[in-house]
């Protein structure tokens, strides 16, 4: 009974910080969109955009009902865009909004191991 309630609380823990998460997301997503300001995207920018956040937030979207898939592929976003920013710049990104954004996806992927059925010894 207590992994049960367990895996439940990390699983509203995920989707409520996943919420926030999409939410601070689209707010400056908006800002942008809105405001017209800026420069456009190179075509080597967008292959970063399409990591994070588009990557990223589809897969904390997809975690809502698959969490395993969803939280797999939310890090798996975010291990890419790490990737793909050594290669650009040769450093890993540093700011810790990229990693705070994503964290639900390893709470999801937690939820998920914790909610697994638990094999049965053969007797």
């Amino acid at each position: 009974m207590r992994i049960h309630s367990a895996a439940v609380t990390t699983r509203w823990i995920a989707r409520t910080w996943s919420i926030l998460s999409l939410l601070f997301v689209s707010a400056f997503f908006l800002g942008e969109v809105l405001s017209g300001a800026g420069p456009k995207p190179t075509p080597i920018e967008l292959v970063g955009l399409l990591l994070w956040p588009i990557g990223v937030t589809a897969g904390l979207v997809v975690a809502w009902f698959h969490e395993a898939l969803g939280g797999l592929l939310a890090t798996g976003f975010l291990i890419a865009f790490c990737l793909w920013n050594v290669l650009v710049s040769g450093r890993m990104p540093q700011s810790l909004f990229f990693y705070f954004i994503a964290a639900p996806a390893l709470i999801f992927l937690l939820a998920a191991f914790l909610s697994r059925p638990k094999a049965t010894p053969a007797v």
